[in-house]
């Protein structure tokens, strides 16, 4: 017998039945068996091993029944898990059951004795799903009237077809052109008003069917997808337009400061600079509208930009997302700078990089969010008139 072994004469050597275990192996003579301790060791077969240690349920775990000679402890892991041990030790602990995979169907279910069986299924059988617990069924065979258009494979089932199931149809004996097939008992409405050409028969159109329906679901469905997806583009593209905009006046109000020195250079010999002239007059400063300071962010001096970014930390009342809401900045943005050491100097040195990034604009954007304090900072003056 498969697994066996023979004595010196050449006889098979006896197994140990079931409860016991091999004392001393075979050779010159046969096999001599002792059994096993009750409540200590168990043999759950025959055959030419010894008797195994009994396992101990992992901590927490019920004992259902206790160790016998020809079992295991029997510990309740719950439904979905069995007891796993490891070689001939006595600890244990629960285990998650095996699932089935497609194509392999349940020999055992697991259980108390042990964990899932699977065996690959056979020819004309198949299993579709993985399970714990389902066998392998009989594969379908496709009844009359329909035709079979994929054989049963081990991870599917046999595929069928209605025979009548098709597109066009050219009617017997006609040599006119391929018309819709109609189907037997419904009652067809025929427009008699209407003119056909010679030869022609105007096509009918099938009821649409349980596919049909299904397909027009699909349809529908795509067509939301792609409706919301043009949607979000065009939100995107109308926010980048607003901000392109709002940049084009900036440039154009940098660009009419900039005529305006150098009409004052060619009258008087004296060259004024857009950003000496605005800073040379600091009573009248603070009487003109911000929103015509043109010079950018960028070019202020690091401590005039320390002092922004130290009031707006210190703020209580409107803080640094005010700020960048009031700039354009969406929130899922204005978040990423939140998770930053410094959030208030990353947007801003962030928002200095765009284009028409002037104080003018920021200035308005402090005032909309009653940060006048901030605003009063940006625009005090820093140095006197340049004489060239």
């Amino acid at each position: 017998e498969g697994g066996s072994q023979f004595t010196d004469s050449g006889q098979c050597c006896s197994l140990c039945p079931v409860g016991s275990g091999v004392a001393s192996g075979c050779g010159q003579e046969d096999t001599k068996c002792q059994p096993c301790q009750e409540g200590v060791t168990f043999s759950v077969a025959e055959g030419l091993s010894g008797c195994q240690a009994c396992a101990r349920c992992p901590p927490g775990v019920p004992q259902l029944q206790r160790c016998s000679v020809a079992r295991d402890t029997q510990c309740d892991c719950g439904d979905g898990f069995f007891l796993l041990r490891q070689g001939n030790g006595t600890d244990s602990w629960c285990t998650a059951c095996t699932l089935c995979s497609p194509g392999e169907g349940v020999v055992q279910a697991c259980s108390l004795a042990g964990n899932t069986v699977c065996r690959r299924c056979a020819a004309g059988t198949y299993s579709e799903e993985k399970s714990a617990h389902q066998p392998c069924q009989p594969c379908s065979r496709c009844t009359e009237g329909k035709v079979q258009i994929r054989s049963c494979q081990a991870d599917s089932d046999t595929l069928c077809m209605d025979k009548d199931l098709h597109i066009l149809s050219r009617p017997a004996g006609s040599e006119g052109p391929w018309e819709f097939p109609r189907r037997t008992g419904l009652v067809e409405e025929e427009n008699e008003k209407s003119s056909v050409l010679p030869g022609y028969e105007t096509p009918r159109h099938t009821p649409p069917d349980q596919g049909s329906n299904h397909t027009l679901i699909y349809v529908s469905l795509l067509a939301a997808v792609v409706l919301g997806l043009l949607l979000y583009v065009a939100y995107k593209c109308w926010k980048s337009f607003q901000q392109k905009r709002a940049l084009r006046k900036a440039r154009a109000g940098e660009l009419s400061t900039a005529a305006e020195g150098e009409k004052l250079h060619s009258d008087s010999g004296v060259f004024l600079d857009s950003h000496s002239l605005q800073e040379s007059q600091p009573s009248k400063g603070s009487k003109r509208d911000s929103k015509q300071d043109t010079r950018l962010y960028v070019n202020l001096p690091p401590h005039r930009q320390e002092e922004v970014e130290r009031l707006l930390v210190e703020g209580g009342g409107s803080g640094w997302r005010q700020l960048a809401a009031a700039l354009g900045y969406e929130q899922e943005r204005t978040d990423v700078f939140g998770r930053g050491q410094d959030p208030v100097r990353t947007l801003l040195m962030d928002w200095a990089q765009q284009e028409g990034s002037t104080l003018g604009l920021l200035c308005s954007a402090l005032a909309r969010i009653d940060r006048h304090d901030v605003a009063s900072t940006l625009t005090a003056p820093t140095q006197g008139v340049s004489l060239v």
